[in-house]
């Protein structure tokens, strides 16, 4: 084709400036390319951590929970037990919207204090201790998954924020691997996980919120592997974990290497980005094992874990079980 008079040189400049452009536009897209890597390409890092675990001892779950806690952050001497734990009952689903009786007196504790932690397991389903079969339990959490529940978390969670505590480290369905509640993963883990997911948003749902969700299985693989129930990144912001001293005759470096054991946790919680916790850890299958606490508490010091709570009446404890005190000297003096 013909060009106009006097626009060939100009056109041809301009054009091989564009190019020019182009080239080193897509020599930057390369360059980030290799330094951006998806997500799942990513090598592990550290992670994250915070500067201070917030330590806790279950002594009970009304208020005189809260006073026992006292005197065992007086008998512990090791500065102030900041986390405080307790369990919503999950007998009936209105236990599960939280009964204020049992959450004002922790909200008061909650407050006392600005650097406090409140821990409060929630169970995802009602009659969560009754043995259920397989069958019933895979019909609720196909229910559930279906938003049949959602009303009852959405008025847990306006409760809370109503108490000021909105803060809350919520412990969703706990254990969920294992066999012993109602809440369990194992007979239907899709169904699970699409559950968990509709808790959390309708949780997140109430304004003013600001809860964190903690994904804690037993250690080990009990039922089913852990990682089959994790409901994704999105809706879990603590990799939690409930490690007692069992079964027996099982080291604590045993515990740690096991199949999705301590450091299969502590690995996965890197891989995905988040922080750990304990929310339940205590004695067990091996009596008065100092070995144990010992393990635990270098643990607790390596990794920097949300926050930690130790089980403190027998067969797990160290302060109200007179049976543990060798375990109670590795404990005081860690």
């Amino acid at each position: 084709m013909r060009r106009a008079s006097g626009t060939g040189p100009r056109r041809r400049r301009a054009s091989n400036a564009a190019s020019s452009w182009k080239a080193a536009l897509c020599a930057l897209v390369l360059l980030l390319s290799a330094l951006v890597q998806p997500p799942g390409d990513r090598p592990r890092g550290p992670m994250p951590t915070v500067a201070r675990t917030a330590a806790g001892v279950f002594t009970g779950s009304d208020g005189d929970g809260i006073v026992k806690l006292a005197a065992a952050e007086k008998w512990r001497g090791q500065g102030r037990l900041r986390a405080g734990h307790t369990y919503l009952p999950g007998d009936t689903w209105s236990g599960i919207e939280g009964p204020s009786r049992l959450l004002a007196p922790w909200a008061r504790w909650r407050h006392e204090r600005t650097d406090r932690v409140f821990v409060l397991n929630v169970p995802m389903l009602a009659r969560n201790e009754a043995g259920l079969p397989d069958a019933e339990v895979r019909d609720l959490l196909g229910q559930g998954a279906r938003g049949a529940f959602d009303g009852h978390f959405t008025a847990l969670a306006e409760r809370l924020v109503a108490l000021r505590l909105a803060d809350t480290n919520v412990v969703l369905g706990w254990e969920m691997n294992g066999v012993t509640y109602t809440h369990r993963c194992a007979p239907d883990p899709a169904s699970w996980r699409a559950y968990w997911r509709r808790v959390v948003t309708a949780m997140r749902s109430v304004a003013g919120q600001h809860f964190r969700f903690d994904f804690a299985p037993n250690r080990g693989r009990d039922a089913v592997p852990w990682t089959e129930c994790y409901p994704g990144d999105a809706f879990v912001d603590i990799v939690g974990m409930d490690s007692y001293d069992q079964p027996a005759g099982m080291s604590f470096r045993e515990q740690v290497e096991e199949p999705y054991g301590l450091r299969a946790q502590v690995d996965f919680a890197a891989r995905h980005g988040k922080p750990v916790s304990y929310p339940e850890w205590g004695l067990f299958r091996n009596g008065d094992d100092a070995r144990y606490v010992r393990g635990m508490t270098a643990w607790f010091r390596r990794y920097r874990p949300v926050y930690q709570t130790l089980t403190d009446y027998c067969p797990h404890g160290v302060w109200e079980c007179p049976d543990h005190p060798e375990a109670a000297h590795a404990y005081r003096a860690r």
